[in-house]
């Protein structure tokens, strides 16, 4: 099928990614783990280049995994028998979703492990930096919006459905401006949300309740990173 508009191209990508949450076990674990790992990175105040290195690992896990599905239905597609080239296509796939998780691991005990031995929680909420959770919780509303997206049924995931997701990411921007401390432009970044807000509903897009709904998500998985620094 060819994309029309940019629009159509992220909804079909988007669309790939839930369907593999919906039907893969290991897709939901991955994902699950991906959160948690974001979630420790805040916790642990990792550096810059640690975060990168943790968001590209993560990446790649869950981009291999859906490669994997999507070998695994091109297979099921041309047969359904047992054959020694379908096996070989599956086994491989799955050896590249089991390379990449080993690297994963390895990545993470590198950068988490001395952190966890040496761990102090009150010199934690002193030293976390704002521009480690801002980024953590965009990443983290993005997924949660997706995820309730997915288990609410939504058909179309940038356009409608429960919850709104722009909403959701506009308030978590001016959450993370308020948090920050920096007042004034946080009232400046909650008016540009709740106008985000009000243009979702204007064009018929999303209902007062989705909108609601996402910009609490948004607001509070911010304010609970940010409590970690409190």
């Amino acid at each position: 099928m060819r994309s029309r508009n940019l629009i159509d191209s992220f909804q079909y990508a988007v669309d790939g990614i839930v369907f593999v949450l919906q039907t893969q076990r290991n897709m939901k674990v991955h994902f699950l783990v991906g959160i948690l790992v974001l979630l420790l990175a805040a916790m642990l105040n990792v550096s810059r280049l640690e975060l990168l290195i943790l968001v590209i690992t993560v990446g790649l896990v869950i981009a291999v995994e859906m490669l994997n599905t999507a070998v695994e239905e091109v297979v099921n597609l041309v047969t359904e028998e047992i054959h020694p080239l379908a096996r070989i296509a599956k086994n491989t796939a799955a050896g590249a979703v089991l390379v990449t998780a080993v690297v994963a691991v390895a990545v993470g005990y590198l950068i988490f492990f001395e952190r966890i031995m040496l761990f102090e929680s009150e010199l934690l909420r002193k030293s976390i930096g704002s521009y480690n959770l801002t980024l953590i919780a965009l990443i983290l509303v993005v997924a949660v919006s997706i995820i309730v997206k997915v288990f609410t049924g939504s058909s179309n995931y940038l356009r409608g459905g429960m919850p709104s997701g722009h909403t959701a990411i506009a308030f978590s921007l001016a959450a993370a401006i308020l948090f920050a401390g920096n007042s004034f432009t946080a009232v400046l970044g909650f008016i540009l949300a709740l106008l985000v807000a009000h243009s979702r509903v204007q064009s018929d897009i999303h209902s007062t309740l989705e909108v609601i709904i996402g910009g609490l998500i948004g607001f509070l998985v911010t304010l609970l990173l940010f409590q970690l620094k409190a």
